[in-house]
């Protein structure tokens, strides 16, 4: 079931599958909700009732330059499903989304699984090559005009590959996709909005993160990823960090089999939630 729900501003594209406790799929901030392509069908033989959507600015879902909140869209997003709570499943900025919504909204908010997620307000460790990387994309970003290929290998190198790894280690299908994802968010003209920020930060207020939350990240992704989640797991009540080896950021693209089987085994005990 495909549909679009309003939001001020925007019109989010959602897809809705399957029967059972809702889980909403929250995506990275390099890719969209297609990302989410080759875990939804084992999530759904599972028993789950799964939604995703592109968020604002990404994908289907187009933005006026307005400010706005992506806790707020995903809460449009369970009214517009009759959904009360909701486990999340967010990777990347999509993470962060998730955390942050658990912490503003917590009776909404059954679980989180954050895979690669951001922490508000937390500062992890950069290595020398990290700082290349990103003195890379400040030089291609403030280029004029820019250069839309180069900003989306790049980011295929950091997020996809991960730092220092060989462009051959993922699967070329998988780098094709993601690829096609992310080409679109460079390009002249995009509008983004404003994202209203959660004040106080996040990493200030882990003990209001109250529900269970299975922090995830890959051993090839930036090393500040994995401080994130063992500060969560450090910080939060109810909190398990994994690090995954041999992986990188897109983990759910990578080894979706993998990371289902994680999901799978930490929401199971927590049914039915709805």
């Amino acid at each position: 079931m495909e549909r679009f729900v309003d939001v001020p501003g925007s019109r989010l594209f959602t897809v809705a599958e399957g029967k059972g406790p809702p889980i909403v799929l929250l995506h990275a901030w390099v890719a969209n909700h297609k990302a989410w392509d080759a875990m939804v069908p084992g999530l759904v033989d599972a028993g789950y009732r799964v939604i995703r959507y592109d968020t604002r600015t990404f994908g289907a879902s187009p933005t006026d330059d307005v400010e706005f909140s992506h806790r707020a869209d995903l809460v449009a997003v369970l009214d517009a499903y009759g959904i009360e709570r909701a486990a999340l499943i967010g990777n990347s900025g999509g993470g962060r989304t998730a955390i942050e919504a658990a912490v503003e909204f917590p009776d909404r908010v059954a679980a989180v699984v954050a895979i690669g997620a951001g922490l508000q307000g937390f500062q992890g460790e950069v290595t020398p090559l990290e700082r290349s990387l990103f003195a890379e994309w400040q030089r291609l970003e403030g280029a004029d005009p820019k250069d839309p290929d180069a900003l989306t290998e790049l980011g295929l190198r950091v997020w996809l590959d991960g730092p220092g790894e060989s462009p051959d280690r993922v699967p070329a299908d998988v780098r094709e996709a993601l690829r096609s994802m992310s080409r679109p968010l460079h390009d002249p003209g995009r509008v983004q909005g404003t994202a209203i920020e959660l004040d106080p930060p996040t990493n200030d207020r882990l003990e209001e993160l109250r529900c269970p939350v299975l922090a995830i990240a890959g051993a090839l992704d930036l090393v500040s990823v994995a401080g994130a989640a063992l500060r969560m797991e450090a910080g939060a009540p109810n909190t398990r960090a994994v690090i995954m080896p041999g992986v990188a950021h897109m983990i759910g693209m990578e080894k979706p089999d993998l990371l289902n089987a994680l999901v799978l085994d930490f929401l199971s005990p927590l049914r039915p939630w709805a």
